[in-house]
């Protein structure tokens, strides 16, 4: 199969580059796996279309403000030029992997200082293949305290604005810091949207997977079985176990918020589809001709092309019928991407697609996104 299968044409002002006011006012484009047919709803619709039983897996991990602005230092101690330390990998000893800006000024021994003079600096003690450095990092205090006050978030490169509340790069329900992206499908939740589907008996299941830059990497080979999965480090709680088995056991669906949860639990799962308590790393690459072990359905937002994102989620319904769902939600102006719109994928969801899909128009034409 090759990477181009898996192109669409996207105008670039689809592309979101700012969140809604409302995080659930976004649009939930839902797709039925088994048909084919789309609707059209309002993300805060969720709950119609999920049942007592289900349970929605959920990734916790927070972002980390791992965008660190500073300058170079020179041998005499004076400060040189500007330069820009991404955090990616916490490697142990205050060392972490990170891509550096200007590449050729930090070499090994190049050292760095942020913000107020002391309280934070760095000396680059290794390089890695493929170009990432090694960091070890100098700070007084709690360092993920330190990241707070001098960090800036690490916003995907699509995405040019400005974010003027960087909590809205965060989930609701984050709470373990450790990712260099967010797990942008769970960003359309609020806190009363989740209080409303666990009344009507949808359990609610977390896991952790610290999303890498690895993500935005494009595909670069032909082929797409050639291309080389970046690795990402993933935990599945005992709890967060017994709750999927229960749930298949019962016969109610498991539903993974977000492409990060699903390749978090099919990482784990026996081929028989039972979970264990588990962590580690995982560089799962899942693509058309995969058979999900424990997923029945996905909500998840829109990917770019040729991403293996987009070809996980034709895993789950059909690159046909994936990109026809892309080609509608760009002809009805879907925003794209981090901030932008959903879409929920199972089957048997909307029998009504086209009523609601004139409905949408109807009423929300002329979305301003």
């Amino acid at each position: 199969m090759k990477t181009h299968d898996f192109y669409y044409e996207l105008p670039p002002e689809l592309i979101a580059q700012t969140p809604l006011e409302k995080r659930d006012a976004s649009r939930l484009l839902t797709l039925d796996k088994d048909t084919g047919a789309w609707g059209h709803r309002r993300f805060h619709d969720l709950p119609s279309l999920l049942r007592a039983g289900d349970c929605l897996i959920m990734n916790d991990s927070r972002v980390l403000p791992a965008r660190l602005l500073g300058s170079r230092v020179r041998a005499d101690g004076t400060l040189g030029g500007a330069c820009e330390v991404l955090l990616l990998i916490d490697r142990g000893d205050n060392v972490w992997e990170c891509l550096v800006r200007p590449g050729k000024k930090l070499r090994t021994g190049a050292k760095v200082s942020f913000g107020e003079a002391g309280k934070l600096t760095a000396e680059v003690v290794g390089e890695v293949e493929g170009g990432n450095r090694l960091v070890r990092f100098s700070y007084a205090g709690i360092f993920l305290e330190v990241l707070e006050r001098l960090g800036r978030m690490p916003l995907p490169p699509y995405i040019k604005a400005e974010l003027q509340d960087r909590e809205r790069y965060q989930t609701v329900y984050s709470r373990v810091s450790g990712s260099a992206a967010a797990p942008t499908a769970g960003l359309h939740f609020t806190k009363e949207l989740l209080e409303e589907v666990q009344a009507m008996g949808v359990n609610i299941g977390y896991v952790t997977l610290h999303v890498g830059l690895g993500t935005f990497r494009p595909v670069k080979e032909e082929e797409i079985t050639d291309h080389d999965m970046h690795s990402e480090y993933c935990v599945i709680p005992q709890e967060t176990a017994e709750l999927i088995n229960r749930t298949r056991a019962a016969g109610g669906r498991v539903i993974c918020v977000g492409t990060t949860s699903c390749r978090t639990v099919e990482s784990w799962a026996d081929e028989d589809g039972r979970m264990e308590a588990k962590a580690g790393w995982t560089n799962i690459f899942i693509y058309p001709g995969y058979r999900f072990k424990v997923m029945d359905a996905l909500i998840t937002n829109f990917h770019l092309p040729e991403s293996t994102l987009i070809m996980l989620v034709s895993a789950l319904a059909g690159r046909e019928r994936v990109l026809a769902a892309y080609e509608e939600a760009v002809r009805e102006r879907y925003r794209f991407f981090s901030f932008g719109d959903a879409m929920f994928i199972t089957g048997g969801i909307d029998k009504n697609a086209e009523k609601t899909k004139n409905l949408e128009k109807s009423t929300v034409s002329g979305d301003g996104c």
